[in-house]
């Protein structure tokens, strides 16, 4: 359902594809090129796909080994970064995924509803191929700006040692039914925790609030442990 939902990147590149000839159509070729090279591109995106292919009857699984897969959405998301660059994108914040074997949807299925490690060996594989190509997209243009934000690292900091930063729940979602709260999504009908803040996840597959909040001050003014080669606050002065 989740996937359903959501617009493939390839769609949403189209879109943009659209605002940059509007663009040039009321700027000029120069006015829009100078906007459009200041101008911060946001990426986030791979959870869905994993989740895709490690959900209960995922069809895609038995198409593509997990090696195969992760290519394919690596390969997928450098042609559409190209496709960007060549209609005047110049810096982009590309997020990794994070430990997403360990959200509440995915540790329901253990019955120690400990983490799903083959999820989360993929997301690392995932990255190591996502930051490869981006470090390969600025080997091919000197004028190729991006800040990678280390989401995995992040969010394992968080499950590994809550208690620094007041988190006290990190299996089960603030919303939802059923065993960890991941039955079905945070809909009328589901019972909420009191205390939104002490939750790592909300609802069966995204974190709370808070838990983002966490994420986008690093991801603005992080650490190259974090974010690299700069963070955002750096690529807006590129």
């Amino acid at each position: 359902m989740i996937q359903k939902q959501s617009i493939p990147l390839t769609k949403q590149v189209g879109y943009y594809s659209l605002v940059h000839d509007q663009l040039v159509q009321q700027l000029g070729s120069a006015g829009a090129q100078a906007h459009l090279s200041k101008s911060l591109f946001l990426v986030v995106i791979g959870s869905n796909d994993l989740f895709g292919y490690f959900n209960k009857d995922s069809k895609v699984s038995k198409q593509y080994t997990p090696q195969q897969y992760v290519d394919l959405m690596a390969s997928t998301l450098k042609g559409l970064l190209k496709k960007m660059y060549g209609l005047g994108a110049r810096k982009f914040v590309v997020s990794g995924v994070g430990v997403i074997g360990c959200c509440p949807a995915q540790r329901k299925q253990n019955s120690t509803s400990e983490c799903r490690v083959e999820a989360n060996y993929w997301s690392t594989k995932y990255n190591d191929g996502l930051k490869a190509l981006l470090h390969e997209l600025k080997m091919e243009s000197s004028d190729f700006h991006y800040s990678y934000f280390d989401t995995y690292d992040v969010m394992n900091g968080l499950i590994q040692h809550p208690e620094t930063y007041g988190i006290t729940e990190i299996k089960a979602a603030c919303c939802g039914v059923g065993k960890l709260n991941a039955d079905i999504p945070c809909i009328p009908i589901s019972t909420y925790c009191s205390n939104r803040k002490n939750h790592l996840f909300w609802d069966l597959y995204h974190p709370t609030e808070y838990a983002s909040s966490i994420f986008a001050r690093s991801l603005y003014s992080g650490s190259q442990q974090v974010t690299a080669p700069m963070n955002v606050e750096q690529l807006v002065n590129v």
